[in-house]
């Protein structure tokens, strides 16, 4: 269904129904997202931090994890700590300096990261709309779009 017909309005030029069309599929993402986790007791957020660490391979800084944020969030810290009480990662502070606390993903968060990936591709929702070709489109515009 077309984005005019959803949210009922015409649109003051293309560049204006794009941005509306965009936020509105992004927040439609958002709620499949948010509903798929929940299966597997994450929020996107913490999903979002496993998976920065799983990619660094090396323990990080907090502000090194908040930088690669999707969602910028001042709760990055007390996200941490859920995952630190899930047992999904490992905090322990700088040697040379007390004050830098490190994070790293350990064996039950990449545990967790390989089912849910699993259950990602398998799951049509994600994927049955586009093409390869039609994704990557997709992707080149949006990077586009933010300059």
């Amino acid at each position: 269904m077309k984005i005019e017909e959803i949210i009922q309005t015409q649109f003051i030029c293309s560049n204006h129904k794009a941005i509306v069309n965009l936020r509105y599929t992004s927040n439609y993402f958002s709620n499949i997202h948010n509903n798929f986790m929940l299966e597997f007791d994450v929020t996107m957020p913490q999903f979002n931090i496993l998976r920065i660490l799983r990619g660094a391979k090396k323990p990080l800084n907090i502000n090194s994890v908040k930088e690669k944020m999707i969602d910028k969030s001042p709760n990055t810290t007390r996200i941490m700590d859920k995952l630190v009480v899930k047992k999904l990662i490992n905090r322990f502070h700088c040697e040379s300096d007390r004050r830098i606390v490190f994070i790293e993903i350990n064996n039950g968060g990449l545990q967790l990261l390989s089912q849910i990936d699993e259950k990602m591709i398998s799951t049509e929702f994600f994927t049955n709309n586009l093409s390869e070709e039609e994704a990557d489109t997709l992707s080149s515009l949006l990077d586009k779009m933010r300059g």
